[in-house]
């Protein structure tokens, strides 16, 4: 007697979960406040081929069994034609190791396909005929229909004995970043073989046949963990994120891009025609967002950051606690523009606001050249923009673009002042802000050259920059590139001599300056508004340089018995001669013998002063210059190019 079990089981579009062979169909119930129970049904009294079988690693004396023939076409008709569908079973008998047995209808009720009538009518699959008996008409039926297959030939009754249909299946890659760069991240077709948790399943490449674990490009779903029993914890949500990906791609058709390659996995994204499994499992709150893998992400990582973001904001499962971050400054405070004054080592910025006030600026989420390993060298005469290799690269980049310019400010992330300990020394509270100038990011620029790297955070640190997966892109580019910090080649070295405070050497040095005329140099330090450090690329050295014919109020200075107080109008004096000539593009000296004029040239706005001119002008910028004519000094003559 034939007795139906649990009746129709009418579902989602998971309703029939997968298929083991040709013989063998998991099915699934309705959901429940969580993933369904599951079923094997084997189809009675038909004999399918088994599929190929790997050897366990538990296992090494076993050996890999290949398919046999007609298996694999006999599960791909049953895969093709019930994932996802509505199904009716029965059961007819059970063995006691707990295996069932019974007959499978296409729809919700037995009126439906015989699965295994179409299976025998195709030639796929045989009839068990030791366990037929004659009175039974549905027995009967399944050898009548094999009896018509075998006289048409049809499938494992042909010719040829079927080794056409035994696959060639491969369960290594022998060079991964090879086979992913030759395919150019163009979508690969595959089939998803099994789900280990929601974001790393196993897919059979096609037409290759290569069975390879693919792990979901930027994001990470809960896990199951194995505890030392051997028994499989889940993660909160593991289960249900496992279920999500299941009901839609286990055993379906899909087209995989394969992105890169990390410890032997693929990283790839998986492309289905109802959607991105990726961007699905974030918007539901099933995944979080990973920045190392996010930057090899070819969908736009903006994708993923929003539906993150939006499950956030719902507080959806693996967020159903989260706390958004409060905001600590004003939206005017957020976005300026201003004039940048000064690069500080590769990093950071001095720029002026439209108040006139000065602020420093550290671009987000990236980190300057910096030495590695051990330090030799007396960290009181290190001199980090010289003796640090792409330093002085890294600051001439930002010089160079940046220097007199305005750009706009967008402020990420505060980070608050931090006291010093025995490994890290203390620092002041920082303004982390993306810089940009005619729509490109700085940050992202000097990251994309080599000349800095990204800073890497906690998955749950919201403190990074705006645009920080353009960062990790771009680190990513450079990287490949072998683009400055991650060159192989020598790093560059610059031997800089400093005779701003040796009287010997820089009497010695004159005369090579005298007869070359002309030198270019860059303006390093102000000391005061007359006082300057320059530094000279062609004569690879630093000196202090002199206005000659004017003295500047001196500002504040220690002394033995105590900080001196600067004199009026030091400081102004300071910041007039620093917005007008610090870190400037291609400042140039020239010694001459005319006592009478001083020609200062900046920014296109040229001044030729007279000396007793000049001290009028001072006075009218309630910058009070001491002039002094002296002929015997050879005054030097600045010409900002």
């Amino acid at each position: 007697v034939v007795e139906p079990v649990d009746g129709c089981l009418s579902s989602l579009p998971s309703t029939q979960r997968g298929t083991r062979s040709g013989g063998a169909i998991i099915v699934r119930g309705q959901p429940r406040g969580g993933p369904p129970p599951e079923r094997q049904i084997n189809l009675s009294n038909i004999r399918a081929g088994a599929l190929a079988r790997r050897v366990a690693p538990n296992q090494p004396e076993a050996k890999e069994t290949p398919d046999e023939p007609w298996a694999w076409p006999a599960r791909e008709f049953l895969r093709k034609k019930l994932i996802g569908k509505e199904v009716c079973f029965t059961v007819e008998y059970k063995t006691p190791q707990g295996r069932e047995y019974g007959m499978m209808y296409l729809g919700k009720d037995t009126s439906g396909e015989n699965i295994a009538e179409s299976l025998l009518s195709d030639g796929l699959v045989a009839v068990r005929r030791e366990g037929i008996r004659g009175t039974n008409p549905e027995q009967a039926r399944l050898c009548e229909l094999e009896d018509q297959a075998r006289a048409a030939k049809k499938g494992m009754w042909g010719d040829g004995g079927g080794s056409q249909t035994i696959r060639d299946l491969k369960y290594t890659i022998e060079n991964p970043r090879h086979y992913v760069d030759s395919n150019h991240q163009k979508p690969v077709n595959a089939v998803i073989e099994h789900v280990r948790d929601g974001s790393v399943v196993r897919a059979l490449l096609l037409p290759d046949y290569y069975l390879v674990t693919v792990m979901l490009s930027g994001i990470k779903c809960p896990t199951f963990k194995r505890e030392a029993d051997g028994v499989e914890t889940p993660e909160p949500f593991a289960a249900e994120a496992k279920f999500f990906t299941e009901s839609r791609l286990l055993q379906r058709d899909v087209q995989i891009i394969l992105e890169s390659v990390q410890n032997q996995v693929i990283l790839g994204t998986i492309l289905h025609p109802n959607g991105n499994i990726t961007e699905l499992l974030l918007r539901e709150g099933f995944a979080r967002c990973v920045d190392w893998s996010m930057a090899v992400y070819t969908q736009g990582p903006e994708k993923l950051r929003a539906g993150e973001r939006s499950a956030k904001e719902r507080k959806v499962r693996i967020w159903k606690d989260y706390v958004a971050p409060t905001a600590n400054m004003d939206q005017k405070d957020k976005h300026f523009v201003a004039k940048v004054m000064q690069i500080v080592n590769a990093d950071a910025v001095v720029v002026k606001l439209n108040s006139g006030d000065l602020k420093t600026i550290h671009l987000s989420s990236i980190r300057p050249p910096r030495l590695e390993g051990e330090v030799n060298q007396d960290r009181r005469k290190l001199r980090p923009l010289y003796d640090i290799p792409y330093m002085f690269e890294a600051r001439e980049f930002l010089r160079k673009k940046l220097i007199g310019k305005k750009v706009n400010v967008t402020v990420d992330y505060i980070r608050q002042a931090t006291a010093s300990t025995d490994v890290t020394p203390a620092f002041p509270e920082r303004t982390c802000a993306t810089v940009t100038i005619g729509g490109i990011n700085i940050a992202e620029a000097l990251v994309s050259k080599g000349l800095a790297t990204v800073i890497r955070y906690r998955q749950d640190d919201d403190q990074r920059s705006s645009h920080y997966d353009e960062l990790l892109a771009a680190e990513a580019r450079a990287i490949k590139n072998a683009k400055g910090l991650h060159s192989k080649r020598e790093v560059p070295i610059h031997r800089v001599a400093d005779i701003s405070g040796d009287t010997q050497k820089a009497k010695q040095f004159l005369p090579f300056l005298q007869r070359a005329g002309r030198s270019e140099a860059v303006v390093e330090y102000v000391f005061s508004g007359s006082r300057l450090k320059l530094y000279m690329p062609k004569e690879t050295c630093l000196i202090t340089f002199l206005l000659a014919g004017i003295e500047c109020p001196r500002g504040s200075r220690n002394t033995p018995t105590g900080v001196q107080e600067g004199e009026a109008f030091s400081e102004e004096a300071t910041l007039f001669t620093k917005e007008l000539v610090l870190q400037r593009e291609q400042v140039r000296q020239h010694l001459w013998r005319e006592e009478r004029e001083l020609t200062f040239q900046v920014d296109d706005l040229s001044s030729v002063l007279m000396l007793p001119e000049a001290a009028e002008s001072s006075q009218r910028l309630l910058l009070p210059f001491q002039i002094s004519i002296i002929s015997s000094i050879l005054p030097f003559v600045i010409i900002k190019h």
